[in-house]
């Protein structure tokens, strides 16, 4: 069952909060509240991600006391479960039975497939969070638009920096068996292996290994490890591989050393390099008042990471769209092409737009885990600017090879 927070009750919450007995709601232009439906997961092993990405949106919302641009919000949260099934059966809950003008989510790519073509035929406004590559490539929906970041989107900067600034050139790669562990390995090998670099072996392993031990001992002889781990794999892996166990050197993208999750190791993952979409130490105004947000609502202690921020600039994308349509989204065609119109110059991960694909073209931030004050954090050390899904490719080239897979590209040598 979805559950609703809105502005009425986000100020019945408030006035409760303060003593007072009531709280007057203004009159408004539009008086039939915007409903941003969201598909996230609350159950089962991805739910830590899925809770970050509605205390992230619920954040924006609560800055603006459910208000976008002139206009009550009213925001439905649904647990798919982290499955396809669920997924499914919760975007048709949205779209059908709560009325839904624009849909969030949903959290997984393989839950991303399972209602893509629903969406599409309802001419449902999306804002994907998976990463699923071809959505916004060769198998594009005129009504998605992806403001996350795709599997390979991070994995690019990842190869350059290693093999520009680290003097890397050689690889053993480790993913998860399915389609996230492969384009994010087939991005990372396509720009190594453009800068001269080649991958000496991959592994892969399935999403619910236990133990890494028996893959720790396949790692020939190379200069780095790529971690495409998703979950809480690249946790056991690093917990097992870290410190002396591994004498190559680690890195890895969003998934290894999120800012939620780089606390809880200990010196295994010390000077780890990852490439994010969000880091918690970038300089700006919109990311301090997000950090300030988050932790206003839900304590100093607050785990924040590009799960939160990704669905906080959901909202940002949302209202610069309605303040191009006064306050609409009852045409879905134009609603889509005012989200598509957005650029941002100053959210909490930097300046922020779209391709002509419907996919964000963003900063990506290269970290260093580090010890700093007695806490593991991670410390930005170079910025790669306005990232395409498309690197630096020509899409038309790009759009004509395969999308990434376990066999694509193929081992060179």
């Amino acid at each position: 069952m979805a559950h609703r927070i809105g502005r009425r009750e986000f100020l019945a919450g408030a006035a409760a909060l303060s003593g007072a007995s009531s709280f007057p709601l203004p009159s408004i232009a539009q008086s039939t509240p915007l409903k941003i439906g969201l598909l996230t997961v609350k159950t089962g092993p991805l739910a830590a991600g899925g809770i970050h990405a509605e205390e992230g949106i619920t954040t924006f919302l609560k800055e603006k006391n459910f208000m976008l641009a002139g206009r009550k919000v009213d925001l439905i949260v649904a647990d798919t479960g982290g499955n396809p099934a669920g997924a499914k059966n919760k975007a048709q809950e949205l779209v059908e039975r709560e009325k839904v003008n624009v849909v969030l989510g949903p959290f997984a790519a393989f839950e991303l497939l399972a209602t893509l073509d629903y969406l599409a035929q309802a001419k449902m406004p999306t804002l994907a969070f998976a990463g699923a590559e071809d959505v916004t490539q060769r198998k594009g929906n005129p009504y998605l638009t992806r403001t996350s970041y795709t599997s390979a989107q991070c994995m690019y900067p990842l190869a350059d920096y290693m093999t520009k600034e680290m003097n890397l050139k050689t690889a053993t790669t480790i993913a998860d068996d399915f389609a996230f562990g492969y384009e994010q390995i087939g991005g990372f090998q396509r720009v190594l292996e453009a800068q001269g670099g080649r991958i000496v072996k991959k592994l892969w392993s399935p999403l619910n290994t236990p133990d890494y031990t028996p893959y720790i001992a396949q790692i020939e002889e190379c200069d780095a490890v790529c971690i495409g781990l998703a979950g809480s794999n690249p946790f056991k892996f690093i917990k097992q591989a870290g410190g002396p166990a591994l004498k190559q050197k680690m890195v890895g993208g969003s998934t290894v050393a999120d800012d939620t999750a780089v606390t809880v190791y200990g010196n295994e993952i010390n000077g780890v390099i990852n490439t994010n979409p969000y880091s918690l130490d970038h300089d700006s105004e919109a990311n301090r008042r997000f950090i300030d947000g988050m932790r206003k609502n839900y304590g100093k202690d607050v785990n924040i990471g590009h799960y939160a921020a990704c669905f906080y600039l959901d909202s940002l994308v949302i209202e610069a769209a309605l303040q191009k349509t006064g306050g609409k989204a009852d045409n879905p065609d134009e609603f889509v092409k005012a989200i598509r119109s957005v650029t941002l110059d100053d959210t909490p991960r930097g300046p922020v737009s779209f391709d002509d694909h419907g996919n964000v073209v963003i900063d990506v931030f290269v970290r260093r885990a580090e010890i700093q004050n007695g806490r593991m954090v991670n410390k930005t050390i170079k910025t790669y600017h306005k990232v395409s899904q498309f690197w630096s490719y020509d899409p038309k080239w790009f759009l004509q090879r395969p999308v990434y897979s376990r066999d694509y590209p193929p081992m060179n040598g």
